[in-house]
């Protein structure tokens, strides 16, 4: 056995290590740890040197200075991608109105292609929706939304040669092509002020879409310079608006 005094010894002998100096205080802490009171701040210690007060305060006096009739939102945000968020806006709004006035048409009873008026319907909602999209993300980066003219369609589309169904859906493709066309040159705006999220936004939800959009109605243009014009047309209807309420 271990005498006793061979025991304290030895505890003595492996507490002479953490002797602390006379000068240094300490503060107990509720999870029972001990910190020198006038200890360095931990920045020193640590090598962290961001001063969130400091760093903080030239951006404090931007909104201090901002009135109730600015967006307090607005943070790195360009002026050339507010103007070309806007000028898409526009683009959205005028294709819509061309599949509204598509749509009209093959509603009518001496016209009568139900597939294909559905489609375009379908599609002047889903270009209203992308505008709307636009002007959500607009505000929501503290820019504002100006809407401009939107032009007069033209309303008779029954081509003398290509027919009715064909020259729609290839002016459709032609729509789409452009759109695509004016969302790259959106994000290139965007890219050139280095505006990460307008960039991402961009093509997650519009490109990538647009993209889906311009193969869908190629094919469809494909399929109806095939079949020509009458009986053919008429089974292409069919089949479209089977495609449409599946």
């Amino acid at each position: 056995m271990i005498s006793s005094r061979n025991f304290l010894s030895g505890v003595i002998r492996q507490t002479s290590a953490f002797v602390v100096p006379r000068n240094v205080c300490f503060n107990k802490k509720s999870n029972g740890r001990h910190t020198p009171l006038n200890a360095k701040p931990t920045q020193e210690l640590t090598g962290v040197v961001f001063e969130p007060f400091t760093a903080v305060a030239a951006e404090l006096a931007t909104v201090d200075k901002t009135s109730a009739s600015q967006s307090f939102a607005r943070v790195n945000f360009h002026v050339d991608c507010e103007a070309a968020l806007n000028e898409q806006i526009n683009i959205e709004y005028n294709i819509s109105y061309v599949y509204h006035a598509l749509w009209a048409y093959f509603n009518r009873d001496n016209v009568a292609l139900p597939g294909l008026s559905a489609f375009f319907k379908a599609g002047s909602e889903e270009e209203r929706e992308h505008a709307e999209l636009l002007m959500e993300y607009q505000n929501k980066r503290g820019g504002r939304v100006k809407l401009k003219s939107i032009v007069m369609p033209e309303m008779e589309f029954d081509h003398p040669e290509k027919g009715d169904a064909l020259y729609a859906m290839e002016l459709a493709l032609s729509l789409e092509k452009l759109n695509f066309l004016k969302l790259r040159e959106l994000h290139a705006t965007a890219n050139r002020h280095d505006d990460a999220p307008m960039t991402d936004f961009i093509e997650g939800q519009l490109l990538i879409d647009q993209v889906e959009s311009v193969k869908k109605v190629s094919e469809y243009v494909s399929q109806l310079r095939r079949v020509g014009k009458g009986l053919g047309v008429f089974q292409f209807d069919q089949k479209l608006a089977e495609e449409l309420e599946a």
